[in-house]
């Protein structure tokens, strides 16, 4: 199976979050321009690479990030105050065309079940918890913890190898450190490293398949020490920021 890139696209401020919706395989990711003090939000089809939205602005300019994503619908939170990380009231964009569907101050979202997001309303103590239908923004039955399971992502990880376990892979670029981020998947080994470039700290992604390597990139230039792992994997998809403002998305 050909590597085959879906998606090479650059945004005007730093990818801040990605979350992937599980049911219909739609990439939303947050953008954030600190100068301008502006969030932005967009959505990606990952089995055709194609842009649903991008560069979606709501009302509130700063204080909103993404919550969690679900059957093609994506949520929004506020926060409370400027300096402070508690979250407030809920947005549903939808997927598909960008539009605000439903607004909630009052709801704060507490995780994805397998049937439907779980929320609680803050004015109310003690907490309880309800189903979200986030299509219409209505509460449902009261959550059961026994029915109600969170819902399982299909995101993989890389693992942390030492060097010397891919010595004669990576025997060329001299990695910078002692460990690699590496995974195999459909014949292809994938390998994020650093490396010395002109006495530049640089992490790159590699990708091998049974003849050799098929697909480099410089991910990141100019750092001034290790950086986490760089790439995801989801269902074949693999997915990885380019400079902290481009994404990619290779079909392996």
């Amino acid at each position: 199976m050909p590597l085959k890139l879906l998606t090479d696209e650059q945004f005007t401020g730093d990818i801040w979050r990605m979350e992937i919706d599980e049911l219909t395989d739609i990439l939303f990711l947050e953008t954030r321009d600190h100068t301008d003090k502006k969030v932005q939000f967009s959505a990606i089809n990952l089995s055709t690479g194609s842009i649903l939205f991008k560069d979606l602005t709501i009302p509130e300019r700063w204080l909103t990030g993404i919550e969690a994503a679900y059957n093609s619908v994506l949520l929004l939170h506020f926060y409370q105050t400027e300096s402070g990380p508690a979250h407030k009231g809920l947005m549903a964009i939808d997927a598909q065309t960008g539009s605000v569907i439903w607004t909630d101050y009052a709801l704060s979202f507490d995780y994805l079940s397998e049937n439907r997001p779980v929320v609680y309303d803050a004015r109310l103590h003690p907490r309880k918890l309800f189903l979200l239908d986030i299509k219409t923004g209505a509460t449902t039955r009261v959550y059961q913890p026994s029915v109600n399971r969170e819902l399982k992502n299909s995101i993989i990880h890389p693992d942390l190898v030492d060097t010397d376990d891919l010595r004669q892979q990576l025997s060329y670029k001299h990695p910078f450190g002692n460990s690699v981020h590496y995974l195999e998947h459909n014949n292809f080994r994938i390998v994020s490293l650093h490396a010395l470039k002109g006495g530049e700290l640089i992490q790159l992604l590699n990708i091998f398949d049974e003849a050799g390597l098929v697909y480099e990139d410089i991910i990141t230039t100019g750092i001034q020490k290790m950086q986490p792992e760089a790439f995801i994997l989801f269902k074949g998809y693999l997915i990885y920021i380019k400079n902290r403002s481009a994404l990619k998305i290779l079909s392996l």
